[in-house]
Order: C-alpha cells, then structure tokens, then sequence
C-alpha cells in the first residue's frame, strides 16, 4: 500500500466517522439527550472535522490513489 493509499483510507474512515457522529447527535437531539450530551457530540465533530483538515493540509490535497 503507497502512502497516497494509507492517507486515502484515513481518510475515508475519518469521513464515515463524521458522518456517524452527525447522525447519532441528530437522533438523539430529536430523542431524550440533555445538553450535556449534544454538546459532547458536537465536541467530538469539531475533533474529527479538524483531523481531516490536518491529514488534507499534511497530505497537500493534490495526491490522488489509483482506482
């Protein structure tokens, strides 16, 4: 596996990851959750949101895998 590839699954996984969380905040949110609870999500988007800037900054946005 090239490094291109590796960051590319980092990637991938990171997007799921966000994705996740922004579903789950929005079920709970509709749901029973307290402040403290949403506010917990919303920091861990924040965290996630912000590690795929980093990997998209470090890996310069331009290297692309082959398919």
């Amino acid at each position: 596996m090239t490094a291109a590839q590796s960051r590319f699954y980092e990637l991938d996984d990171l997007v799921l990851r966000l994705k996740g969380l922004v579903l789950v905040r929005d079920i709970r949110k509709s749901g029973s959750a307290d402040g403290e609870e949403l506010r917990m999500y919303s920091a861990e988007i924040e965290r996630v949101r912000d590690r795929i800037a980093d990997l998209v900054k470090r890996s310069g946005g331009a290297e692309r895998p082959a398919a």
